[in-house]
């Protein structure tokens, strides 16, 4: 940073990502406990609830990405600070509906409350999207000769959100007042809109170069519209109960449209890159989303709350994205990823083996993990910019999108199926007959699947039954983080093709944008 007015800027927007991921974690936290019992949701309702939050973050990057250099980077930035306003304002009412109410008025205003939470959340989903559509293209603009060192370094504000999020959720716990807990993200949303609101924004590195809009289009080309608006038409049609068919329609005229004004596939590389994003953006975030609960038995076991696992890892985190410029220049960008997959591989393989065991083991195991998806998105992200930099703010900001919904779209469904099915299949092999009474047939995006029903097994009363579905539920969820290793795994091949090919072409150079083009 060469003057006060960078440093200003890029402060700023590490603020308003922390502000991002503390609105995720501690919604998420909620949703699991207090927002079930003070709102009397249901397991499907609650999922509603937390979807609420994470659909609009990615459909937002990818929309906002396509005319965001028109508007301005500083209408962004004042747009997702009146959305965190609007969330805490929603929030705080739904809890002064539901509080004081009792019968068949807590009923009606349960109800009530749930709405103003649930539009609240959706608001809150736009925002967090308007911070990760902005702060990206403002930092690789401002360091072009260094974009991936200080993508990671802002991308540190991500698990620092994380960190603060878990650390007062911990000493809230036994705070049934949670407007406190969701009140706080008021205090670094106030803080970043006072730095930024009177500074001076830079143009992108695309405009300063005198890319036209349809050259950046080009580089995301019909491939990367295809995948982009699939997933966000994908997810739109789950929210809003269109069909399949309505999507498909959807895409393939977005998809047609790109067609006819970009004549152009896409760069090849780009859409390698958009294959290896969305199994990175499942092995980082998709576990995040569920690993406190899954190592939540152990950890008690172990004497600890389970949300300290994410604490800790998140920690890390924090602390290795800061000192990532000396490893990405020892390592180079793509041997930093492909070693990040190798620890990623081995640290799942041993969460899922953690099972009884103490907490040395739990944190050990967890230490690996952490180390390994530190650097996974900021690097991807500083790889795309400065391999596909005539794509501006959409190919750089569509790629975090994609990432977001397809985790959403298939990365948690895809983890609960392979829950679900070591589970049936443990079931089927100790107790064919439990087997039979308690498993339902059920679908997804991917097909066909056996499920424990939980009505049914709470029906369950014998002790050895009950057993037997504790023990395959459990043999499940472990053995899940044990097959999640197969995604870094296919990252750390795609990784080292990526290198083969890059030597054959002299080394990793990252592309510059000259005059005008």
């Amino acid at each position: 940073m060469n003057n006060k007015h960078d440093k200003i800027l890029f402060w700023g927007c590490f603020i308003a990502l922390i502000t991002t991921s503390y609105a995720f974690i501690s919604r998420m936290i909620l949703c699991g406990g207090q927002f079930v019992t003070d709102f009397g949701l249901d397991k499907v309702t609650v999922g509603e609830l937390q979807g609420a939050g994470i659909w609009p973050f990615g459909v937002s990057i990818i929309l906002f990405s396509l005319f965001i250099d028109r508007i301005g980077y500083k209408v962004a930035m004042i747009f997702s600070f009146a959305c965190y306003l609007i969330y805490t304002g929603l929030a705080i009412a739904a809890y002064g509906t539901i509080h004081g109410a009792s019968g068949e008025a807590l009923v009606a205003a349960q109800k009530k409350g749930y709405q103003l939470l649930y539009w609240g959340s959706i608001i809150l989903g736009l925002g967090n999207g308007t911070v990760e559509a902005y702060i990206n293209p403002v930092v690789a603009t401002m360091f072009n000769k260094d974009k991936v060192k200080w993508l990671n370094m802002l991308h540190a504000g991500w698990p620092g959100g994380l960190v603060l999020g878990g650390l007062c959720t911990i000493g809230l716990a036994t705070n049934t007042d949670w407007r406190i807990t969701l009140g706080l993200i008021l205090v670094p949303a106030v803080i970043f809109f006072v730095m930024l609101i009177g500074l001076t924004f830079p143009k992108s590195e695309r405009e300063q170069a005198g890319v036209g809009y349809v050259d950046m289009l080009k580089e995301l080309g019909v491939f990367g519209a295809f995948v982009g608006f699939g997933l966000v038409f994908a997810q739109l049609g789950q929210v809003f109960g269109w069909s399949h068919n309505v999507s498909w329609i959807l895409t393939a005229g977005v998809a047609g449209l790109f067609a006819i004004l970009t004549k152009s596939f896409g760069r090849p590389f780009l859409a390698f890159l958009i294959i290896i994003m969305m199994p990175l953006a499942t092995t980082e975030i998709g576990t995040d989303g569920w690993i406190s609960s899954l190592m939540e038995a152990p950890m008690k076991t172990a004497g600890y709350n389970a949300a300290w696992v994410l604490v800790y890892t998140s920690a890390i985190m924090m602390a290795l994205r800061f000192v990532a410029g000396p490893i990405v220049h020892k390592l180079s960008p793509l041997g930093l990823l492909a070693a990040c997959a190798t620890l990623a591989v081995i640290g799942l393989t041993l969460l899922s083996k953690t099972n009884g065991a103490g907490a040395a083991m739990i944190f050990g195991a967890a230490t690996l993990y952490a180390v390994g998806k530190t650097f996974f998105w900021p690097t991807m992200l500083g790889v795309t910019s400065e391999q596909c930099p005539k794509g501006g703010a959409l190919t750089l900001n569509a790629m975090g999108g994609i990432g977001m919904l397809a985790v959403g779209i298939l990365g948690f469904p895809f983890i609960g199926f392979l829950q679900e099915s070591t589970a049936t299949a443990k079931l089927q092999a100790s107790s064919p007959a439990l087997y039979q009474s308690v498993t339902v047939e059920k679908n997804y995006l991917l097909g066909d699947y056996k499920a424990i029903d939980p009505v049914k097994s709470a029906a369950v009363t014998d002790d050895a039954s009950k057993e037997s579905l504790k023990s395959a539920t459990t043999a499940g969820q472990f053995s899940a983080l044990g097959k999640m290793a197969m995604f870094p795994a296919f990252m750390l091949a795609c990784y080292l093709a990526l290198i083969v090919y890059f030597k054959g072409k002299g080394g990793y150079k990252p592309v510059e944008l000259g005059d005008g083009h």
